[in-house]
């Protein structure tokens, strides 16, 4: 039985249905559909009596050597990946809301795992800004690529559509 106090309110459930981009993956977790990566968003209330709902967002992007068909040197994989960190941690001024970031990067294996959280009181306004959240992690993604590289999925499917969306334009 779940406890009534920490009950998700149904405006939320609501409002992620409303979004064209999440689907249900839980009780109160939603995957981001329109994106190349892993990305889920789990909702909570807040405690106490805030009437706030916390949006946490994962987005899970691969290492720069796990997409690309040739080898990267270590230094440039390590060089990218700090990049990467730097870039996405600086997130400010992507939602609708004026909320403050606090996201953690961390790298396992393949894997780069982005986290971040967005607090609100208006459930649309807090789904919308979870949704730009992911987009933005996946635009610092792409904004990173490194030209001279063949790229696999799902990179190079990224960098086709940013060509076509862009004029064609040589990579």
């Amino acid at each position: 039985m779940s406890d009534p106090e920490h009950t998700l309110p149904d405006r939320v459930r609501r409002a992620f249905r409303a979004h064209d981009s999440f689907t249900p993956a839980g009780e109160a977790t939603w995957t981001f559909e329109t994106t190349a990566f892993d990305a889920t968003v789990t909702a909570e209330p807040t405690p106490e009596d805030d009437p706030r709902i916390r949006y946490d967002v994962v987005v899970r992007v691969p290492t720069l050597s796990a997409v690309t068909a040739e080898h990267v040197a270590d230094v440039v994989e390590d060089g990218w990946t700090e990049t990467f960190e730097r870039r996405v941690v600086d997130v400010g001024g992507v939602t609708r809301g004026d909320h403050t970031f606090d996201p953690t990067v961390e790298r396992a294996d393949e894997e780069i795992v982005v986290r971040l959280s967005v607090t609100d009181l208006n459930e649309r306004r807090g789904v919308d800004d979870a949704g730009a959240l992911v987009d933005f992690v996946e635009g610092t993604y792409v904004q990173g690529v490194i030209p001279g590289y063949e790229y696999t999925a799902p990179v190079d499917s990224l960098i086709s559509s940013a060509r076509q969306q862009g004029g064609g334009g040589p990579f």
